[in-house]
């Protein structure tokens, strides 16, 4: 038979009686009522094919689903890369069959192999209509708590802010600016000029800084007002708000984007939301007064991942409360460390890299940062800035955030230099993309200001993806280093474990697991110039500019969520066994539904790596 001959049925396929048993010992057809598999038996076609003979093609119609009787298929991706071989009781073609209806593989038969042909309008049939068949097949399982529709770690602060808001310019007189916020019955004004947030000011502040110090209330507003207020994305979470508000003890924050002040949020249109766990840990850090006690509210994290990996939060949810626990605890060793050492002689900016810098923490992480210091430094401040990094790093060791193995740390002189001297890093890694260049451009291009002036980053960004983004070498090298770490793909339908030392027979869900995804984001972000470090973001901003497409951008996003939603909770299950969270699991503890859905979403990330690296010519 050639390639595009329908194959026929042979005296020796299985009979009817022969197929009814085999889908009955088949999840999830084995859910079946006797004459639901009765009916589905009788739709099904046998077909067989002989050695090497070429089942369908890539972006071919695919005419149903595949389910092998007897032999085995090798399945392989667009650049010809055969990333799985199929045996008995395996089915394929549903990656297609539930995007577009074409084929997303290459299927090819190893030897003489019968198949079980479930049409496509029988198999549309039973995804609508039997749930434990949804189930199986679908490809995206993240679940939110359904529990919990309006938890506030689930709520963006666009759909938390007020967004008409009442302003007037800094010469406002301070009586005038109290008048308009007793009139339309509001705590606050934003103080704007030329279309620029200058400042806000409170019923509080009125009453602490005019009220109860004698102030002339006929002095400008702009001498009582909060200048240059802290400001949070569209996207924030809820709980992003109201962690900063526990720890900078404040109770309005305006919402913007690119500069444009969109709305405000305060504590008021906070309380019929609970971030309750997190928050008490923000808030204890923010009190604390030494490492000792900042530890001791660290110590809780684990604990509170597992409850909220519990209460079925996202994946993406749980990793952003985590880290904003470490950034809290890192800006709180910042302040008790110039409270020893006294202020800072000039400007600085700390920032973490890292799992840290792109908010994905979950129960095990080291600490990544570095210091951006003020061009204007003298020799002799360079020593402040010594003892306040290890002040700093030495604290969060003991908060359980691990000195970093490879010395990515402040405390290494390398990563506390002026700006210049980053600005000078990140154009000699761009110009000459060796090997030690992209790794450390890996690491720092996922920086993220944690405390001090972000001033000395902003524009360093900005002018470092521009650079990035229109040198092809330097991507074409960051390319190649991103394929080194692969998924744990095994050729007969399983993984490919650790072969030795004492994780023998597991597979790395970090490094082997969303590791090469956030490589990915890290590419798709160089090519488009996209500001967030976030993995997820950077997933969707990528999508959304067209950088991936569609398809393959909400594949790629579902296999994301279900390997780091496997990794968490992993973790949890171990904490809950009383042991260290790791990031190294037995596949044998998940069923095989599990174990097909995690090495279907391996699959998709080893195709979308295939697809950067032809895409871009990797070197």
């Amino acid at each position: 038979m050639t390639y595009g001959e329908q194959p026929t049925v042979t005296p020796s396929s299985p009979s009817r009686m022969n197929t009814n048993r085999i889908l009955a010992e088949i999840h999830p057809y084995d859910t079946l009522t006797k004459d639901e598999l009765e009916t589905v038996s009788s739709k099904l076609q046998v077909l067989e094919f002989k050695t090497n003979e070429t089942i369908y093609q890539l972006s071919e119609k695919l005419k149903g689903l595949y389910i092998i009787v007897s032999g085995s298929v090798d399945i392989t991706i667009k650049t010809g890369e055969h990333i799985s071989t199929l045996q008995q009781k395996n089915s394929f073609g549903e990656r297609g069959l539930l995007r577009d209806g074409l084929a997303a593989t290459t299927a090819i038969a190893t030897e003489t192999t019968t198949l079980l042909l479930l049409p496509k309008e029988q198999f549309d049939h039973l995804f609508e209509t039997h749930k434990p068949f949804q189930n199986f097949f679908s490809r995206n399982r993240t679940k939110v708590n359904p529990q919990e529709p309006n938890a506030l770690a689930n709520t963006q602060a666009k759909d938390l802010m007020t967004p008409t808001l009442q302003s007037c310019p800094p010469s406002t007189s301070i009586v005038v600016a109290a008048r308009l916020m007793r009139d339309n019955a509001i705590s606050s004004l934003v103080i704007m000029e030329k279309n620029e947030l200058h400042g806000i000011i409170t019923l509080n502040d009125i009453s602490n800084k005019v009220v109860a110090e004698g102030k002339s209330s006929e002095g400008p507003i702009s001498e009582v007002m909060t200048p240059s207020p802290l400001t949070l994305e569209p996207s924030s979470i809820g709980s992003d708000i109201l962690h900063l508000m526990v720890e900078k003890r404040i109770s309005h924050i305006p919402i913007a984007s690119n500069g444009k002040l969109l709305g405000i949020v305060t504590k008021t249109d906070l309380t019929k939301f609970q971030a309750d766990n997190s928050a008490s840990l923000v808030h204890d850090i923010a009190q604390s007064n030494s490492s000792y006690e900042l530890a001791s509210a660290t110590s809780r994290i684990p604990q509170l991942l597992a409850n909220l990996v519990g209460s079925g939060n996202r994946h993406d949810i749980i990793t952003r409360l985590i880290t904003d626990i470490s950034d809290a605890a890192t800006r709180r060793l910042l302040k008790l460390a110039e409270r020893k050492l006294g202020p800072a002689p000039v400007p600085y900016l700390w920032l973490a890299c890292g799992s840290q810098g792109r908010q994905e923490q979950t129960g095990v992480s080291d600490q990544d940062n570095c210091l951006i210091l003020d061009d204007s430094i003298k020799e002799d401040d360079k020593s402040y800035f010594e003892q306040l990094a290890h002040f700093v790093c030495d604290g969060l060791n003991e908060c359980g955030y691990v000195y970093c193995p490879g010395d990515m740390m402040a405390t290494n002189d390398r990563w506390r230099q002026p700006q210049s001297v980053w600005r000078s890093y990140f154009g000699g890694w761009i110009a000459t993309p060796d090997k030690q260049a992209q790794m450390l451009a890996s690491v720092m291009f996922d920086l993220r200001p944690i405390g001090g002036t972000t001033s000395l980053y902003q524009d360093l960004q900005n002018e470092t993806l521009k650079k990035a983004a229109t040198n092809s070498i330097f991507t074409a090298h960051m390319v190649a280093n991103s394929l080194t770490h692969t998924p744990p793909l095994g050729l007969l339908r399983g993984f490919a474990t650790l072969k030795s030392g004492e994780h023998k027979h597991h597979i790395d869900l970090k490094l082997n697991g969303v590791v090469p995804i956030v490589d990915l984001g890290r590419i798709y972000a160089l090519q488009q110039q996209i500001k967030p470090v976030n993995t997820r973001a950077r997933l969707l901003a990528a999508r959304e500019a067209g950088t991936i497409s569609t398809t393959g951008g909400h594949d790629l996003i579902d296999a994301y969520d279900l390997i780091a939603e496997t990794r968490l909770k992993h973790q949890a299950e171990q904490i809950k066994q009383g042991e260290k969270p790791d990031n190294f699991m037995r596949p044998t503890v998940l069923s095989e539904f599990e174990r097909s859905h995690l090495r279907d979403a391996f699959v998709v990330v080893r195709t979308m790596q295939a697809a950067v690296s032809q895409g871009r010519n990797v070197l």
